[in-house]
């Protein structure tokens, strides 16, 4: 932003040679919107040097930047970027973690006022600067271009474990070639004398002992490492060299590869829920789901996970929907892209959850069943010592327990309560309750593979649907994990100018020896120690950064006005107030209340008790807490950093300065940067036309200056900041700093 907005506005003269948008009107029609362009950017040192700013080409190297071949393409990868693993995951867990269908209302709510509003600031400003998340913050203000360093920090925490749930998904899909499913019923153990089933399985259920022992061999608290796990570690191995050898070759999925990607997994979904909607019970678990419970929507934990979640849901914070809207034609109409993206991710996570709770619904009423028959024989133990026969209703039957229902077992004990209420609790009798099974269903990163894996014990031909299902979770999460590692790669590549294939090795090696840090039989809990803690904080004040930098440093009027230009028309006033006040406001009051929560409520984890087989709350010890902070303040540093030494002059604003860049045919032609250019916060430079070279013989895009500008005024078209593929030749139109 310009110091005096007002005073650096100059008068343009009428005498233009050329405008980039008579440049842009003379390009050959078979160029086809220019399908292929690149940056050929000039160093600051003017060696003539080239590299491709959004690519990240090395020296000397020119990479064309690909644009998208069509709008449902485009739409396409958006949600393939959009619906990950999260959908199936990690929403329905915090929907059971949440109380349900309280978790809806807020989410929905923060969706509107937060989600839709940002992700269509971030699809603006892709497209209008056509750059990636560095490049994008370095040229709103080089004092932020921490917010691009700090999103490529916690892309590489979330890439850690995000992989390790896509090595869970490989060891399922491995054990899915078998009939029956090994997860189908618990295991027997037999001796000498006796055979019986193992004790933790039948204290809990077959798919959650095979979850938790089976699979993960899971210690009782996080400070128990364990020793590595050695399937686990496999699988790891396995994940991490399909990225690395995807991400070598750089793979670019062709349309028919897309629609498969994009469509397959609501296949799988909707098959799953007319399966599911069989289950007995099933109907319990959706109006579980549906259900609000207000109290639970006054805490501020389940405000800020449903915000981290729309976050993670749109892929906020992340430079992803940067990037892609990067490769955007300028007159795109991201506002609708970026409510139909937000709507669909929507509908697809709440078509997951309703499999997940239909599910749910159909365990929580086989362990009520089996909770009514034990208590039932309880209170036939009990007759004439303790409770008389009198008490039980004439249509009971007790000679046939089997034959007694869940409401015959609760009428039994509201009498037997209102009768015995001193002696009551002496009595040792259960509530058996759906909803209480419900609310206190398995959590967790396992919610998905328990209820999915208990689903398909009950599907004809199992192995096949189990294949299907896990097949669709390791294509979800590969997609996402691409577009993670691109986004670390990509600034890596910028900075250091190392080959591609040296540094995708080299990081997904480092990523591998980390990642044994979660697949230890402790590694459970770290997962979900990364998951609360490396991402939700830090992408909250990257989201809140991104949005100060537009609204405020920038300026809201000038990126309506940019915006104006671009759509082609003026976008709800609804946004402005959104991006300048509600947002921000929501964004800061969610940011203080997610360091009261920690502060007040030392952070904790569900741990799993082998001897009791059941989830047990557990406290982080001090070395955890520590690493907890750690991970937040690490994800956030860049921030700061970046901010101290371009304040201080330690690294001087012009030195990683774009200069301005003007169209060529196919291309961006990039001309050196002058020093002594008087503007704190623009990273791109122009000289004067008569030093500019033209990006055609004979022809300049720029105008002649009127006024005291002198030789080393900015002759950039429009304000400070000069692209040349805006336009700047129309009068009527405000000018932007853009």
């Amino acid at each position: 932003m310009p110091k005096n907005s007002k005073a650096v506005k100059r008068e343009l003269d009428d005498d233009v040679t050329e405008s980039v948008k008579d440049l842009l009107s003379n390009e050959d029609a078979c160029d086809d919107s220019f399908k292929k362009t690149s940056l050929i950017v000039n160093n600051h040192e003017g060696e003539g040097k080239e590299c491709d700013v959004e690519e990240g080409g090395s020296d000397g190297e020119e990479e064309e930047r690909p644009a998208w071949n069509s709008k449902l393409q485009y739409i396409l990868a958006q949600v393939g970027f959009s619906v990950g693993l999260g959908n199936v995951w990690r929403f329905p867990y915090l929907c059971q973690k949440n109380g349900g269908g309280a978790y809806l209302v807020p989410y929905l709510i923060l969706l509107i006022l937060i989600g839709i509003p940002l992700f269509f600031l971030e699809l603006a400003v892709g497209q209008r600067i056509r750059r990636g998340s560095i490049g994008v913050w370095n040229y709103i203000s080089p004092r932020l271009g921490g917010i691009g360093f700090a999103s490529c920090v916690v892309c590489f925490f979330v890439a850690l474990y995000y992989n390790v749930i896509i090595s869970w998904s490989l060891f399922y899909f491995s054990q899915s070639f078998q009939q029956p499913l090994p997860w189908h019923e618990c295991p027997l153990v037999k001796n000498k004398t006796s055979t019986y089933v193992v004790p933790e399985c039948e204290k809990s259920s077959a798919t959650t002992y095979y979850w938790y022992r089976s699979a993960l061999d899971i210690s009782n608290s996080i400070s128990e490492g364990g020793g590595l796990n050695w399937k686990m570690t496999v699988c790891l191995l396995v994940a991490w060299s399909m990225v690395c050898l995807a991400m070598i070759k750089g793979i670019q999925s062709s349309g028919k590869v897309m629609y498969f990607s994009s469509l397959f997994p609501y296949v799988v979904l909707i098959c799953f829920l007319v399966r599911s909607l069989l289950l007995k019970g099933s109907v319990d678990g959706i109006r579980h789901m549906f259900t609000p419970k207000l109290e639970i929507m006054l805490e501020a934990k389940v405000w800020r996970e449903a915000a981290t979640q729309v976050f993670f849901a749109l892929g906020l914070g992340f430079g992803g929907v940067i990037a892609f809207s990067s490769y955007n034609k300028r007159d795109n109409n991201c506002h609708f892209d970026a409510v139909l993206v937000s709507f669909i991710n929507f509908f697809t996570s709440v078509l997951a959850t309703l499999v997940v709770f239909a599910v749910l619904g159909f365990k929580a009423n086989i362990m009520n069943s089996k909770c009514v028959t034990l208590n039932t024989q309880k209170i036939v133990g009990l007759l004439g010592n303790g409770i008389e026969e009198s008490l039980i209703p004439h249509h009971i039957n007790l000679t046939n327990i089997s034959g007694v229902t869940a409401e015959d077992y609760n009428m039994m004990i509201e009498i037997i309560k209102g009768v015995k209420e001193n002696d009551y609790d002496k009595l040792g009798l259960d509530s058996c309750s759906i909803e209480d099974e419900l609310n206190k269903a398995v959590q967790g990163t396992g919610l998905a593979f328990i209820a999915f894996t208990e689903a398909m014990t009950h599907f004809p031909a199992s192995p096949f649907w189990s294949v299907m299902f896990f097949l669709m979770l390791v294509n979800l999460g590969l997609g996402s994990m691409f577009g993670t590692i691109e986004g670390i790669l990509t600034p890596l590549i910028d900075t250091f100018k190392v080959r591609k294939e040296f540094l995708t090795v080299g990081c997904c090696v480092l990523a591998f020896s980390i990642g044994l840090l979660f697949v230890q039989r402790s590694g459970n809990y770290f997962v979900a120690m990364f998951d609360d803690y490396s991402a939700t904080l830090p992408l909250l004040i990257v989201v809140v950064l991104e949005n100060v930098a537009i609204a405020w440093i920038y300026g809201i009027d000038k990126f309506f006005e940019d915006l104006k230009d671009m759509l082609g028309f003026t976008p709800y006033r609804f946004y402005y107030y959104m991006w300048k006040y509600i947002t921000p406001i929501l964004l800061l009051v969610l940011l203080c209340s997610s360091f009261i929560q920690l502060t007040m409520t030392p952070p904790s984890y569900s741990a799993w008790i082998q001897e009791e087989a059941k989830e047990q709350n557990l406290r982080f010890p001090t070395w955890g807490i520590i690493v907890c902070i750690a991970l937040v303040v690490m994800a956030v540093m860049p921030v700061p950093v970046v901010f101290g030494l371009r304040y201080f002059n330690i690294i001087d604003e012009n030195t990683s300065g774009l200069s301005t860049v003007s169209y060529k045919k196919g291309r961006i032609i990039k001309e050196s940067a002058r020093p002594g250019e008087d503007d704190d916060t623009s990273l791109i430079h122009g000289k004067s036309p008569s030093e500019a070279p033209s990006p055609m013989p004979g022809n300049s895009i720029y105008r002649k200056q009127s006024g005291s500008g002198g030789p080393d005024a900015d002759t950039a078209p429009n304000g400070r900041y000069g692209i040349g593929y805006l336009m700047a030749d129309m009068p009527d139109m405000p000018e932007s700093d853009l």
